[in-house]
């Protein structure tokens, strides 16, 4: 087996094995804590531009199967794990993580001490790195300068949209659902309620939602920072109050942003399965997939029409928010949880009810 570094601009070294590319990659490491859903992580566009760090030492003892995948092509730059299975044993596995890395052209790196890496990470926060390519003799030093002399595309959202729209059919209410780098969960819950969905690019206009006589408009989650997007903040503000809107991780970040919020970056994110939030309107505490790097900042929702309605038990950051005067609300989290628990699934059946209760609002003002 071919020997493999990861170098971060902090200095630090640690040297392990290579698999699937050979080639070398660099990006912004992350870690998440999931025990499973390795297969979900790896193809969901929030991690465009990242090399993600799996805090589960084992990983890929089951496959890789056709059917858990959040998007067609990954998006990752790299992922670390302690260790590589290289014989999975389940009945829905089609592929090992390796040939799945060969196969997409993904670099990868085991036999490094993860436990220490995320410790760096929580120390540092999210850190620039480089996984050297297979084999290949390094100078450390310089790899460290220019290292800390390399700027990363902002363009994230950009790479993982839909360039063109697409239906997805269906004999229900009429959803748009705006591309930032949807997981596939986000349209499987939506066809699952019988949805016509229309998936539209990230710098859709307002005019050209507007255009297809949606009844609902779906934000999904994406990579980066939300101020990255500005076309999508002026987007969101034309549509606020024109139609109900739910929005999902960058598109909760988008919505409060065009509603005169502010956004900040978090020192090392909230990525994982297992983030416990509580909806402050009931006392119930989720359980709840996440995964994004940014937060809505609470200061600059004063003076907002705004409402915090969902908060973060780890470090009360804000989890969720409606309007307080349009059909409109948005969490965080990821409640088509995949990988992850399904506590925050209703949040959809809330959404079809919102579009209802719209719709319904409509027909009483054009009959009296």
């Amino acid at each position: 087996m071919l020997k493999r570094s990861l170098i971060l601009e902090t200095g630090d070294v640690f040297n392990g094995t290579a698999f699937g590319s050979k080639k070398a990659s660099e990006g912004e490491v992350v870690f998440t804590t999931g025990m499973t859903g390795y297969q979900e992580t790896l193809s969901d566009p929030s991690y465009c531009g990242q090399i993600v760090t799996m805090t589960y030492p084992l990983i890929g003892n089951y496959g890789i199967n056709r059917d858990d995948f959040e998007s067609i092509e990954p998006a990752i730059k790299g992922m670390i794990v302690r260790e590589l299975a290289e014989t999975p044993s389940n009945f829905r596995s089609d592929i090992t993580l390796n040939d799945l890395f060969q196969l997409k052209n993904i670099p990868g790196i085991e036999g490094i001490d993860t436990r220490k890496l995320t410790r760096i990470i929580r120390e540092f926060g999210s850190v620039k790195g480089v996984l050297t390519a297979a084999g290949e003799e390094i100078k450390v030093e310089d790899t460290i300068r220019k290292l800390k002399e390399t700027t990363f595309p902002t363009n994230q959202v950009e790479q993982v949209s839909t360039k063109r729209p697409y239906p997805s059919p269906g004999r229900g209410k009429r959803v748009v659902l705006v591309d930032f780098g949807m997981k596939h969960g986000i349209l499987r819950e939506l066809n699952n309620r019988d949805c016509d969905v229309v998936v539209m690019p990230y710098n859709t206009t307002a005019e050209e939602i507007m255009a297809i006589y949606p009844d609902g408009i779906m934000l999904s989650n994406g990579p980066g920072d939300p101020k990255d997007v500005p076309e999508a903040i002026k987007m969101i503000e034309n549509l606020i109050g024109k139609i109900p809107i739910f929005g999902i991780c960058l598109g909760h970040q988008l919505f409060a942003l065009a509603s005169g919020g502010d956004t900040f970056k978090l020192k090392f994110g909230h990525r994982g399965a297992n983030h416990p939030v509580k909806d402050l309107e009931t006392g119930r505490v989720e359980i709840t997939s996440q995964n994004h790097g940014y937060a809505v900042d609470p200061e600059s929702l004063i003076g907002t029409r705004l409402q915090v309605t969902h908060t973060a038990l780890n470090d009360g950051t804000v989890e969720g928010l409606k309007h307080l005067d349009v059909p409109a609300f948005t969490v965080q989290y990821h409640p088509e949880a995949s990988p992850g628990p399904e506590d925050s699934n209703h949040l959809f059946d809330r959404f079809i009810e919102l579009m209802h209760d719209n719709a319904n609002v409509k027909g009483e003002k054009q009959h009296a």
